[in-house]
């Protein structure tokens, strides 16, 4: 039943409403009167108002004309004729056509109207020439400053020691501008990081967003991209939103020196609720002033604390996080900690199991953190043990943003985009995998305004690029930090990539299988193969490689691309015919039908070799129950009687472990089937863990165990020391700070004179060394120390009329005693194989391309030096091939293919005199493409030792 309201009624009614509301009114307007109003009351309430502010730039940003970086006296510069990647439209735009740079800023991207710089005075233009052109490229995980290069011990500056929540440091105040890596960065076209303090500490303090660029006011603040308005106690215009700030957090495995997980996850609950309790008095506080209550705060300061301001504005949500993370178990707890007292994450950093929960990091508080992860550096602890080469792409499926970044100087920041290259080659998209180094690490931090894009606006941050960036080995021709041009003119890039081909996206394998084979199995997949002992044959088969009689390799066959592939017959692991499919299946004898396996255009070439990290020595080197064990050192301790020997020589075989997973990837990713490996170990902030490292031992990575035919290559393959100056940060074995270069070398000179009895085991090998028995290899890092080393060999064989088999091993600064080297008939192992100023040994490296036009590499094998590269670190063994490729690329096409593959497979063979003849010599079968290629992935080895073709797939 429907109601009828009469007009007087309503109309009383909105009388009473009206005499209501007047006398709240006079009253409110009468408490008013009496309240005494602050001469800083506008101040306050500005404040007050200020809070409600969201980060990020002012809406007339893209309007600005000129940047607040901008260089006087920096000429505009125009690049005409580009095909530009712009990193709008999440990575899918490209243009064709120009980028105008003016003032520090982007002007106009592609086609632009002349009459934007026909009036400037001073315009550089830059032809492309159709090359490729990016935004400069955003690097999110850097210490780059902080442990700046060479490292020293007066430079370590990442971590506190004052406890697991440290909110109010700043990296900026640790950050050194002396660093080498800038230049090195600035090579690879990284144009701006983000500094992070270490994670040491639970909330390790406030990060900073910086460019690379050497500023003429010289000082860490004029690199600051967008420095937050209280960084140098200037105040905030309330009607303007702050600027973002940036904070590091970590949890796991690096904060247990405070305590276990349980105490870290409470040291972050406590310290929040501190902020929270600031936070809500801010807001009550503000509540009273904006309510015009100010007898209710009179005489109060505004409610603030210096420790906690910086928790307070993430819990106000203007703090971008950068958050490392590991496993399931701590995603959890963080995710827990954000819905618990409401702050977002930006990013998950390292992130090893992110992509198996990513409906967890869904509950995030905020929204979903963008990952920032590594393409293929995984188990180097048991957080990490789990970490897999496909987690970019399954993440992407999973439509959660994903960012690949360095962890400088983990990963040398000038091989940022090898990052992106490689998590393309197993699988992430393109546009999402040049996204994750540019537009979508820009976004994550709140700075796409600026960088990570080419738009008009931007910061004038370019690459041009001498092949598409994706492509591995692509090297900037130039590059611009807020216009200014940072590389030499007088090196030559990009010789041998002139071809379509390198212009193009590459292309790569499709990896379907083993990505749900990774996810099923939780990260741990069976990494083992089906085998065959009967005959198999390889059709579609583009070239054919192999050793010749003398060991060295050779191209057996190469299809004509306008004719027939080959065909390659393997009967119990021998390759029996290569040639056309008439001629080697006209007289095929097989008991059982063959198996046939289309190679799509691929080869076959001899399987490689790796050496210098302890692969198979170690399942997670930062485990130490998963290991050899710590080594005895006669120069740090007595080594124990029981041993019967001064200087404790122990051998590799000993300690072998086979089947682990950093050798079977090696194996089955990139055809690595041969392993030295010695009980040398070195890491990041420890030097080597002894002066004699004792005897290597060389093995086949795909071997079960020790007992398998075919296993042991070689049981004592060479002998080792360790010649250097003190590591700067940790000793051998991480104590005390290490021996004298002096006394490494007068107790060489000893051992080599046979200072010890020939009954004792290091008599017995130091002899042998010293008459050439067997290779003696010395890692040695400084021109100077290998100069002392020369004499010393010379001095040697004429005391003793022999001739020593020496070997330089690391050798970063060989190549300024190429010449006496070869001539004193040294090998040189270098590692890592592209140079990098890691101690003060290693500071005069010859970077190569753009910087300079030789590399170490081409310097020697100029001079005829016997040259092999290596891998520091047992991950690394898996990119083997990926280094073959960067040698000759950066060489600018002064090593041949065949020379490639030389470097990781006979070259090491005659340095570390392991004789491989041809009829026991594993080769790998790839689909796709060269060995050397993108393209291809490996599909079998073909084991002639072990009478058998493993199959990988």
């Amino acid at each position: 039943m429907t109601t009828k309201r009469r007009p007087w009624v309503v109309g009383l009614c909105a009388l009473f409403a009206a005499a209501t509301i007047l006398a709240s009114n006079v009253l409110l307007s009468s408490q008013t009167r009496t309240e005494r109003i602050p001469k800083n009351a506008q101040e306050i309430l500005g404040r007050c108002s200020s809070l409600r502010q969201a980060a990020g730039p002012p809406p007339s940003f893209a309007k600005r004309e000129v940047s607040d970086r901008f260089e006087p006296g920096t000429n505009a510069t125009l690049i005409r004729n580009a095909r530009i990647w712009t990193g709008v439209d999440n990575g899918t735009q490209v243009l064709h056509g120009d980028v105008l740079l003016d003032r520090g800023v982007v002007k106009a991207v592609g086609k632009v109207d002349r009459r934007l710089y026909a009036p400037l005075e001073n315009l550089t233009v830059v032809d492309a020439k159709g090359a490729w052109v990016t935004p400069g490229l955003v690097d999110l995980h850097s210490h780059v400053g902080l442990l700046p290069l060479p490292s020293m011990r007066a430079t370590f500056d990442v971590n506190s020691p004052h406890g697991p929540v440290v909110p109010w440091l700043r990296a900026i105040d640790g950050f050194n501008t002396h660093d080498e890596a800038f230049q090195l960065g600035i090579a690879g076209g990284v144009t701006s990081v983000q500094a992070l303090p270490g994670s040491g500490n639970a909330i390790g303090g406030q990060a900073f967003m910086m460019k690379l660029r050497r500023t003429s006011d010289r000082s860490p603040s004029s690199m600051i991209l967008e420095p937050p308005h209280s960084i140098n106690g200037t105040s905030v215009d309330s009607l303007l939103p702050p600027r973002w700030r940036h904070m590091k957090q970590a949890c796991g495995e690096n904060i247990k020196w405070y305590g276990t997980r349980m105490d870290t996850v409470w040291a972050f609950r406590q310290a929040y609720n501190e902020a929270r309790k600031v936070k809500n008095a801010q807001d009550d506080f503000c509540m009273k002033a904006e309510q015009g209550l100010w007898g209710s705060i009179e005489g109060q300061a505004f409610p603030d604390d210096y420790r906690w301001e910086m928790l307070v504005d993430v819990l106000r949500g203007r703090v971008k996080i950068s958050h490392h993370c590991y496993e399931a178990v701590d995603f959890d707890g963080i995710v827990r900690l954000t819905n618990e007292f409401q702050f977002p994450i930006a990013l998950f950093h390292h992130a090893s199991e992110a992509y198996l929960v990513p409906d967890l990091l869904k509950r995030t508080w905020g929204g979903t953190p963008a990952i920032a992860i590594f393409a293929t550096n995984h188990r180097y602890k048991r957080e990490s043990y789990r970490g897999s080469e496909f987690a970019p792409r399954i993440l992407a499926d999973n439509d959660i943003r994903v960012v690949m970044k360095t962890d400088h100087p983990v990963i040398n920041e000038r091989y940022l985009l090898n990052e992106a290259q490689q998590a393309h080659y197993y699988g992430l998209s393109p546009h999402l995998a040049l996204a994750a180094v540019t537009s979508t690490a820009a976004t994550a931090v709140g700075m796409s305004h600026r960088i990570g894009v080419l738009r008009t606006g931007a910061d004038a941050d370019v690459v041009l690029w001498d092949s598409h960036p994706l492509q591995l080995g692509a090297t900037p021709v130039k590059v611009w930090i807020d216009g200014v041009q940072q590389l030499p003119e007088d090196v030559q890039v990009g010789v041998g990539k002139e071809e379509l081909e390198w212009k193009k996206t590459p292309g790569v394998p499709d990896w379907g299988k083993e990505r749900r084979e990774t996810v099923k199995w939780e990260g741990l997949p069976p990494l083992k193969g089906r085998t065959e002992e009967g005959t198999v044959v390889f059709t579609n088969v583009g070239r054919v490689w192999a050793k010749d009689e003398e060991g060295d390799i050779e191209e057996l066959l190469r299809a004509d691309v306008d004719s027939e592939m080959a065909t390659v017959v393997v009967q119990k692991g021998v390759l029996v015919c290569a040639g056309s499919s008439l001629s080697c299946l006209h007289n095929l004898k097989s008991s059982s039908p063959p198996e046939i396996v289309d190679l799509q255009g691929g080869t076959i070439a001899p399987g490689l070799m790796t050496y210098g990290s302890p692969l198979g020595m170690e399942e997670i080197p930062s485990e130490p129950s998963t290991g050899n064990g710590e080594l005895y050192d006669p120069f740090s301790g007595d080594v124990p009687k029981i041993m019967g020997d001064t200087a404790g020589v122990t051998r590799a075989v000993d300690a072998l472990q086979f089947g682990t997973r950093d050798a079977l990837l090696s194996y089955y990713r990139a055809g690595v089937t041969v392993a030295t490996s010695s009980l040398s170990k070195t890491t990041l902030f420890v030097g080597p863990n002894s002066i004699i490292p004792g005897l290597s031992a060389t093995f086949r990575t795909g071997a079960t165990n020790a007992l398998e035919g075919g296993a042991l290559v070689k049981e004592v393959t060479a002998l080792h020391v360790t010649i250097g100056r003190p590591h700067p940060i940790g000793g051998r074995n991480g104590r005390g700070p290490g021996v004298s270069v002096s006394t490494e070398i007068a107790a060489l000179r000893r051992l080599l004179l046979e200072g010890e009895s020939k009954d004792t085991e290091t008599g017995r090998w130091f002899r042998k060394a010293a008459e050439g028995t067997i290779p003696l290899v010395i890692d040695v890092s400084s021109a100077d120390i290998m100069a002392s080393l020369l004499k010393l060999k010379e001095y040697i064989e004429e005391a003793r009329g022999t001739t020593m088999r020496i070997v330089f091993s690391h050798a970063t600064e060989a190549h300024l005693l190429a010449q006496k080297i070869a001539k004193a008939r040294v090998g040189v192992i270098l590692i890592p194989s592209r140079p990098f100023p890691n101690v003060w040994d290693d500071r005069r490296i010859l970077p190569g391309p753009p910087l300079t036009n030789d590399t170490t590499l081409v310097k020697l094998m100029n001079h005829g030096v016997t040259v092999a590269i290596g891998a520091p670190e047992g991950w690394q063994a898996v990119n083997t091939r990926w280094d073959l490729t960067w040698a000759a690329l950066e060489s600018n096409g002064r090593i041949d293919e065949q020379q490639a593959y030389a470097l990781a497979s006979t070259n090491l063979e005659k340095l570390l005199n392991v004789r491989i003849p041809k009829d026991k010599a594993d080769l790998v079968a790839y689909t796709g493409g060269s060995a050397l290629s993108m393209s291809s992935k490996v599909a079998a080895i073909v084991s002639p030792e072990r009478g058998m073709v493993e199959f990988v797939q």
